[in-house]
């Protein structure tokens, strides 16, 4: 059999498992609560890595270990911000997020979360996130199905489009049928792929390369800055990165996974699993890209033509046609996880958040499942639409999408967790401001450096637009919510009643 046969074959069993999984969670959704949260039954395990792999996406395979390989260990900032603030969202937002979320009506949405919170009788505030979601995940979901498109065109020389197709068509089945059990299954089977497979192939790649002191010796070679981590960055470049770190507290498909933890004693166990899953993926990704750099510059004769497909290409030269077919299986895996959760997500909102406010009549169970599963294929659609002509990194899209996530919802998760004077104007207000902030910093920061640019628009440029929305956002809430503040008996019960179950818990 030729290389790609068996390649082929993994990727087949990788895909049938996917659909297998798809199928057995479409047997237990009965109702919505089943199909957008699995009844708040997911183990400790399934929790931290389905947390895990929809939050690091093709990004940890293919984004990540592209940046290091063209700049060095200089973009290993984005990774320590993004370990700093996913240890802060397990620790104080995830226990908290758990136990309110039930406290107030049993929220199954961050927005209907945030309404029932703030008892905003307006609908408003709930409106506006929903739409906010719907805007800043089309373009994550893009970003997901431009990164399939890239797997098949560089794994198999297939077309960028039909690559495209096939990725989203597999990955919007399994979600359209099962829902919520279906993607964090599949997360936590795409995570253990995942994590195997960043592991082997640095480790592999490091004997190939002649051992530690020959692979840093090749990589000098190339550029003696490329193992510094401040060598030609600047404070506001290695801020910008560390910055990832603040999205962490407003990404939906990634609290959301807070929410469904079986119980709060269980939040502990996944912090402990789904952080050591995080730390080493990512030093298996800054491994692999290293490790690449040596390889190429010790075979001149081997070209790489794009710098995201590093892994792809390195676990194609390691190892067995047939071991390197679920390696690149464990990349389609992390594409898919986080598309899925996407969808999810983003049909929550369309349904649960602005259909059922906007048409105000009751459907019957099946009934909101099947819209839900109308609104996944409607956005999965518009999403490849916008990824069919690749104009941008997968990098460049996931931190646009994660910024808009991180300004609009962060400061508001934070402070309705641990301040009862927030208001539904305040978080709307904050919403709004942290949202617009980010659209308008990208559309008028350029290119750093680039000769027709201003001081101001280089600047700009130079910072990246998570920074100010997430300030401004966090001065609106706070200054808005300060002057429209007025005591509620019903709000004040339920904030007392979940800091009471969290020290409770503690005993």
């Amino acid at each position: 059999m030729t290389d790609t046969t068996y390649q082929i074959i993994a990727l087949l069993v990788y895909l049938a498992a996917m659909l297998f999984i798809g199928w057995y969670a479409y047997k237990k959704t009965a109702d919505l609560s089943d199909y957008m949260l699995g009844g708040r039954g997911l183990g400790p395990s399934v929790a931290a890595l389905s947390a895990g792999a929809s939050d690091m996406s093709g990004w940890l395979l293919l984004g990540l270990p592209g940046a290091i390989y063209v700049g060095g260990l200089v973009e290993v900032w984005i990774a320590i911000g993004l370990t700093i603030g996913a240890f802060l969202n397990w620790f104080f937002v995830a226990p908290r997020l758990r136990i309110y979320s039930f406290v107030t009506s049993d929220s199954i949405t961050i927005p209907s979360f945030l309404e029932n919170r703030l008892k905003d009788s307006s609908r408003l505030l709930r409106i506006v996130a929903g739409i906010i979601i719907l805007i800043f995940f089309t373009f994550y979901v893009s970003s997901g199905m431009v990164a399939s498109g890239l797997f098949f065109q560089s794994s198999f020389g297939m077309d960028y489009h039909l690559g495209l197709v096939i990725g989203s068509v597999v990955v919007v089945a399994y979600t359209l049928f099962g829902g919520f059990l279906a993607v964090s299954y599949t997360d936590f089977v795409q995570g253990i792929m995942m994590f195997l497979s960043l592991i082997a192939v640095p480790v592999v790649g490091i004997f190939v390369t002649g051992g530690f002191g020959e692979t840093a010796a090749s990589i000098r070679e190339v550029d003696p800055n490329m193992l510094s981590l401040v060598s030609g960055a600047s404070t506001i470049g290695v801020i910008s990165a560390a910055a990832w770190g603040l999205g962490y507290f407003g990404q939906p498909h990634i609290i959301v996974r807070f929410m469904a933890i079986k119980t709060l004693k269980e939040v502990r166990t996944a912090r402990r699993i789904g952080m050591g899953w995080m730390i080493l993926s990512l030093i298996g990704a800054t491994g692999t890209a290293l490790v690449g750099i040596a390889y190429f510059q010790q075979n001149p004769e081997s070209t790489l033509v794009d710098p995201e497909a590093v892994f792809l290409d390195m676990s194609q030269v390691l190892f067995h046609p047939l071991v390197a077919g679920f390696v690149l299986a464990a990349v389609l895996a992390a594409i898919m996880s986080t598309i899925s959760s996407q969808l999810l997500v983003s049909s929550s909102a369309l349904i649960e958040d602005l259909y059922k406010i906007a048409f105000k009549k009751e459907s019957s169970a099946k009934g909101y499942v099947t819209l839900g599963r109308i609104a996944v294929a409607a956005i999965a659609v518009i999403a490849a639409a916008l990824a069919w002509e690749q104009n941008n990194t997968i990098l460049g899209l996931v931190a646009y999408a994660w910024a808009g996530f991180g300004a609009a919802f962060g400061p508001i998760i934070l402070l309705s967790l641990f301040w009862r004077k927030l208001t539904a104007k305040g978080a709307l207000a904050g919403m709004i401001v942290g949202a617009v902030t980010v659209i308008i910093w990208d559309l008028v920061g350029t290119v750093p450096e680039d000769p027709g640019a201003t001081d101001l628009t280089n600047f700009i440029g130079s910072v990246y637009e998570i920074i100010p929305g997430f300030i401004l956002s966090w001065l609106a809430t706070w200054v808005v919510s300060l002057m429209t503040y007025k005591p509620n008996a019903e709000i004040d019960a339920e904030f007392d009643e979940t800091v009471r179950l969290i020290e409770e818990d503690k005993k």
